[in-house]
């Protein structure tokens, strides 16, 4: 499977580092929060499949992973000074979820987050998340089993006994607060362990959790010491490990890339004469999230002796015309970026002021449009923009979504626009027509501990568009080709019936009952296009009314390569718990009794074939 097709850019290096602080796995609730280009999109099962393969990437390197931000950390705004309330019901589908499977993976540590937590259904608990037994004690080393250590995020530790009580295990980086020389843990737990605040056993469990996470990885022998410095850059060893990082990064930008829009074969090029580059985005020392595509699109221009004309500005519109007008066509780059808690990018506090491209993008567009018949679109986003104001401009024939790509955009991009990889990425969001589409919105003003009520419950991303029957400008899980696929011979098999579960209790969530695959879904997948190509299949189930669920859940994906003309078998096993709701008062994964539709697709819309099963 490759992750990157549908969810982004993971890239797991070998590192001497203990630890690596990642991957990140909250959900993006919030179109414009800050970090959502992190983490895996809108969709729990996509986001904890990506946690899945990603600690597994990590830690088979050597390295621990760190499964963050423990939980509900869907917000930069108020990020150490809000409580986030949300139901237990939503809570165990989506937010929990990503880190149940990141456990399933046997991720070392798992990292509490800044915010308080207070659930309105399970217990009333209004604690920070680094000292809340609730979700450290009940739902983390309890109900999922978690066999390793809790860290704190750099400086949300705000107790020691409290703190090491509730199910904290480690805190970072170690003092109270930036460089104050004092810290919760250290003589302080000592302390409290000779009062009684904390006993004996606790912290012989808490050192035991952080040792075996060292012996899990074989950290103990032979490992590589520490060579470097992130906080003071200047120490430490430069060695250089990347290897040929630069040709796997590329190829997983041109997987990841997603073509949204191309009128009549746009794409790909075909020895065009003349090409017009326009936008800051392409040029090499770039604002935006990435850059230098300007240099590959040149150097590949020149193969076909290709004229490429240029104007790097976001902001002159006379010399974007002038860059555009006469060229066979015209590429404009536009960007949006983010920042973090603390980090404030242009003006925007972490999280995105709004949906809106920087730096005047969409007159950028309107300005190029205008002066070219064949103008692409060039999206570097760190999430969903509003595309309205261009996205059917007549001139606008075609729209390619590159994301962060990171150090190979160039590269990567130009491996798509010129055909040497057909597109396959998938939008792992969905992209709305409006702000008002969405089912939440940042909180952006309070005071005191501020309220961040997740109030939409279950449907967030497209299981909103769904419910609410919202028409999105591009789905989840939309993407175009190069090729086309056929899709036939729908065969469901097996039952959820039968079998002994476990009782509650500590690690009940991991019950092979639940998760032992006992459906089996398989389809004839052929491309029927005229050149090789990925095909990115999703499977999709929408449960009996009595579920009150979302219409659509996805519950499989797959990235199969197929060349013209060619035909294969594509299968799916599906658990009890991916047929399962939480049941609030049994405090247990429940299957609901009726018709559960399945549905396989190459996008969470656009449906190919159609069964059922009934539980």
């Amino acid at each position: 499977m490759h992750i990157s097709a549908i969810a982004g850019k993971w890239l797991i290096l070998p590192v001497p580092a203990h630890v690596a602080l990642g991957p990140m796995m909250n959900l993006m609730r919030v179109p414009n929060a800050g970090r959502n280009w992190e983490g895996g999109g809108g969709d729990p099962f996509l986001s904890g499949e990506l946690a899945f393969e990603t600690v597994t990437g990590i830690q088979s390197s050597g390295a621990q992973a760190c499964a963050k931000h423990y939980i509900n950390n869907e917000q930069e705004h108020f990020r150490d000074s809000s409580s986030s309330i949300v139901d237990d019901r939503t809570q165990h589908e989506l937010y929990l979820h990503p880190f149940l499977r990141s456990v399933q993976a046997n991720v070392a540590s798992v990292m509490c987050s800044y915010s308080e937590y207070f659930s309105c259904v399970a217990i009333i608990n209004g604690s920070f998340s680094c000292e809340n037994d609730k979700t450290l004690n009940g739902l983390l080393k309890g109900e999922l089993g978690f066999q390793g250590y809790v860290m704190s995020d750099w400086w949300a530790t705000h107790s020691g006994a409290s703190a090491v009580n509730a199910g904290l295990d480690m805190t970072m980086p170690g003092d109270e607060t930036y460089e104050s020389g004092t810290t919760y843990f250290g003589q302080n737990l000592i302390n409290a362990v000779n009062s009684g605040q904390v006993s004996q056993d606790r912290i012989t469990d808490l050192a035991t959790r952080i040792l075996a996470a060292w012996y899990l990885l074989g950290q103990d022998s032979g490992f590589p010491a520490v060579n470097f410095d992130s906080w003071t850059p200047s120490q430490g060893q430069h060695i250089d490990v990347s290897g040929s990082h630069a040709s796997l990064i590329r190829t997983i930008d041109a997987a990841s890339t997603v073509l949204l829009k191309n009128v009549d074969g746009t794409l790909p090029l075909s020895k065009p004469k003349t090409i017009g580059i326009i936008g800051n985005g392409a040029g090499s020392n770039s604002q935006g999230p990435n850059g230098g595509p300007v240099d590959a699109i040149t150097t590949r221009a020149k193969q076909d002796g290709t004229t490429v004309t240029s104007s790097l500005s976001d902001t002159d519109l006379t010399g974007a015309a002038n860059a555009a007008s006469g060229k066979d066509i015209a590429f404009v780059f536009i960007t949006a970026d983010s920042g973090e808690g603390y980090i404030t990018v242009e003006g925007n506090a972490g999280d995105r002021n709004d949906l809106s491209a920087w730096h005047g993008g969409d007159a950028l567009v309107a300005q190029v449009a205008k002066s070219n018949k064949n103008t692409v679109v060039v999206v570097n986003s760190v999430g969903p923009i509003n595309t309205e104001a261009w996205v059917n401009h007549p001139n606008v024939t075609a729209i390619v979504w590159s994301g962060v790509p990171g150090q190979e955009a160039g590269n990567g991009l130009v491996d798509v626009l010129y055909g040497s990889y057909s597109p396959s990425g998938r939008l792992p969001f969905t992209i709305g027509k409006s702000t008002s589409d969405y089912s939440t919105q940042l909180v952006t003003s309070g005071s005191g501990i501020v309220p961040i009520p997740y109030n939409e419950g279950l449907f967030i991303d497209y299981r909103h568009f769904d419910q609410a029957n919202i028409a999105p400008r591009f789905e989840f899980g939309f993407g175009l080709s190069y090729t086309t696929f056929n899709y036939s011979n729908l065969k469901i098999s097996g039952s959820t019936a039968g079998g002994t579960r476990q009782p509650n209790g500590p690690g009940a969530s991991l019950d092979p009952w639940l998760h032992d695959p006992v459906v089996t879904v398989t389809f004839t997948l052929t491309n029927t296009g005229q050149v090789d190509g990925m095909e990115i299949p999703q499977l999709y189930t929408s449960p009996p009314a009595s579920a009150k669920s979302a219409p659509n859940n996805l519950k499989g994906f797959d990235s199969v390569f197929l060349a013209v003309g060619a035909s294969t078998t594509v299968s799916f096993e599906l658990s009890r718990y991916d047929f399962s709701v939480w049941n609030v008062v049994s405090q247990q994964w429940d299957i609901p009794s009726g018709v559960t539709g399945v549905s396989i697709g190459a996008s969470s819309r656009d449906v190919r074939l159609k069964g059922s099963i009934t539980n």
